[in-house]
């Protein structure tokens, strides 16, 4: 996340908390506040143009460049989050630098006693041993480091067979967030771990639908085989009694032909009827006239 804002500081050792809270949001500043009492905040290069830095978040280790130019203070974070106009990661930065700039008392003190002149110590005799004094911050901070390296190759063995890690030393100072944040992110790899497991399941139920679906695809394609199939049977038929239904319309319109002509032959059959009927008759008189004839012929 990249923001940029108007900033009438010459150096960025001017910028002290309340100018900082006067211009960013009340949210983000409380929790970089939280950052900076947290010890969480990792200054690696700064001067008063421009800072590099990184800071643990609750999600893992961001980092973070923020630098003037001209007139505008220019802030980037490798975080997502959307707070405006900065986000809290670089409001943890920017207290931290201020602190950090600022001038110790306690320094300055010592720094006076330092100046006045020491009384001369007795110089050992070779016989006698040397009294231990007590364990400086140094020797402290580096057995703690030598322990939580420790600690880190055995939890790196333990990740790489697939355990979780081991419990944690009770170290203080800068190795406690450091070794929070490890744990963090293994928390975070375990639930990515189980997501990950879920979206298998997920994978393989919804492989098994889509295989239902295509088995269910073919016995369709398959169907739609069979009635593309009866449907050309069908379409033969239907072309075979359209055939048919045309020499039955060609015979329907010869039967009419002939119907009408068969009329027209009634139509004279009925006009000639008297006539036949008379003829009829006729054929009736001669034929019992020539009765009559046979017998008288037979007779005598």
């Amino acid at each position: 996340m990249r923001n940029k804002i108007p900033c009438s500081a010459e150096r960025l050792s001017l910028l002290d908390p309340p100018m900082i809270q006067a211009v960013v949001d009340r949210n983000a500043f409380h929790i970089g506040n939280q950052y900076l009492s947290q010890n969480r905040v990792r200054i690696v290069e700064a001067d008063d143009a421009q800072i590099s830095s990184a800071v643990i978040g609750n999600s893992g280790l961001y980092e973070q460049t923020i630098r003037l130019k001209e007139g505008h203070l220019v802030s980037k974070c490798s975080c997502a989050l959307p707070e405006e106009p900065m986000c809290r990661h670089c409001i943890a930065v920017l207290l931290e630098y201020h602190r950090w700039t600022q001038p110790r008392s306690g320094q300055q003190k010592n720094a006076k006693q330092s100046a006045t002149p020491q009384p001369a110590q007795a110089p050992l005799n070779r016989d006698s041993a040397p009294v231990p004094g007590p364990a400086s911050t140094t020797d402290l901070k580096l057995g703690e480091v030598m322990v939580f390296v420790e600690w880190l190759k055995t939890g790196i063995r333990a990740l790489e067979c697939g355990q979780p890690l081991p419990d944690s030393p009770k170290l203080g100072g800068d190795l406690a967030p450091w070794i929070q944040a490890i744990r963090n992110l293994e928390e975070r790899r375990h639930e990515s771990e189980e997501m990950r497991v879920n979206l298998e399941s997920d994978m393989r139920a919804r492989e098994a639908y889509v295989g239902r679906l295509t088995q269910q695809l073919q016995a369709s394609m398959e169907e739609i085989k069979a009635a593309q199939t009866n449907s050309q049977q069908l379409q033969q038929e239907l072309t075979t009694y359209k055939e048919m239904l045309t020499k039955v319309a060609e015979v329907a319109s010869e039967v009419a032909i002939y119907d009408g002509q068969l009329a027209s032959i009634a139509t004279e059959m009925m006009a000639r009827g008297p006539q036949l009927n008379k003829l009829a008759h006729s054929f009736k008189d001669v034929s019992t006239a020539l009765k009559a004839l046979a017998k008288k012929a037979a007779v005598s």
